[in-house]
């Protein structure tokens, strides 16, 4: 049977199955409350469940959303493990916390982004200190999110991405784009100026269900960078450090390190890991990101700046929004059976190893 049956077409839906699947294997519920609406006025929430005993001290926690559009990838991936049992086969000692669109209004609203336009894996920098520069993206600003979309302002545009690849190479341009920047608060990869809505949650949720546990592991599902359907074990950490040899010794060859060059992302800080460890200074913690190809690179970063255009400068109830909407959709969502097989099946391979790694710590 396909695994599509454990993926959702909203996040309303998505919402609504992860919260029936923890409940029917025993989760222990919560949820915290977004301020916000979502596009049909539906309420939004991050959602939460707990198996295994409460005082555990180990925890594994599978996060879904940080990227908002890419949720339906994470939410599958959560209610796919649920439904087919893995509450019941773990460890004795061993807990689950389950975070579900940590990202609730990029979900809903068919954005990568929350609703302040801030990259939530770019949030947890420390903004009592000076913030990291990108001079490479100052440099290519207004050609990465045009003021006009058509025409000879997309031409100009595109042409001088073109050339600083050309002068730089693919890789440099990716990186410069996806690295993360802290000045243009209207453009892509944003980090902000201080914690979002879901940086705050994200803290929250950890003080309130980890502060018992001493070893904690965390997967955060992404979507967008890599070969069609494969899932990319990424340890966003400084090679030789502590959470980056677990992470290797766990999961060997398979895992990369963006710092070594051997991976599809580019480096990046103010991760959710980050945040993570600030919020649990006693646990040792091993994050990864399990991040999943979709499209060729060129189209993905299309849909994104064409969304990031359109919530600017046009109108996403217009015809040439809704296209755009389900242009960015199809780039974090190949709403295929093939693609959603490939995602469980290494969804449940991962947080199988990483379960049986943590029990061991």
């Amino acid at each position: 049977m396909s695994a599509g049956r454990y993926f959702s077409a909203t996040y309303a839906e998505a919402r609504d199955r992860f919260r029936a699947a923890a409940a029917a294997a025993g989760g222990i519920p919560d949820r915290f409350d977004h301020p916000l609406k979502g596009p049909g006025g539906e309420a939004l929430a991050a959602d939460t469940a707990w198996f295994g005993p409460r005082e555990a001290a180990r925890a594994l926690v599978l996060v879904s959303g940080t990227h908002g559009v890419e949720g339906f990838c994470g939410s599958g991936a959560q209610v796919g493990w649920i439904e087919q049992g893995g509450p019941k086969r773990l460890s004795a000692g061993l807990g689950v916390l389950a975070i579900h669109a940590i990202n609730p209004h990029g979900f809903a609203w068919l954005r990568r982004v929350t609703e302040d336009n801030v990259d939530l894996n770019r949030n947890f920098a420390d903004f009592a200190k000076p913030l990291p520069k990108n001079p490479a993206y100052d440099e290519i600003a207004q050609a990465v999110c045009p003021k006009v979309w058509t025409g000879k302002g997309r031409k100009t545009a595109d042409a001088a991405l073109a050339a600083y690849a050309a002068r730089h190479g693919d890789f440099a341009l990716q990186s410069a784009i996806t690295g993360g920047q802290y000045r243009h608060a209207g453009g892509l990869f944003y980090g902000g100026k201080g914690p979002t809505w879901s940086h705050r949650t994200l803290k929250a949720a950890a003080a309130k269900h980890l502060a018992r546990a001493r070893h904690v592991a965390m997967i955060d599902f992404h979507t967008g960078l890599g070969p069609y359907g494969y899932g990319e074990l990424i340890c966003p950490h400084p090679p030789g450090s502590a959470v980056v040899k677990r992470a290797e010794a766990w999961f060997g060859k398979e895992m990369t390190v963006p710092a070594r060059g051997n991976s599809a992302s580019a480096v990046i800080v103010g991760t959710l890991g980050a945040g993570l460890a600030a919020a649990l200074p006693g646990a040792a913690l091993t994050d990864i990101g399990l991040e999943y190809g979709t499209q060729p690179q060129k189209d993905v970063m299309l849909a994104l700046r064409a969304d990031n255009w359109l919530h600017l400068h046009g109108d996403p109830q217009s015809p040439e929004g809704r296209a755009i909407k389900k242009q960015i959709r199809a780039a974090f969502y190949p709403d295929k059976d093939d693609w959603k097989d490939k995602v469980l099946a290494r969804a449940l391979e991962v947080i199988g190893r990483a379960a049986a790694n943590l029990a061991k710590a």
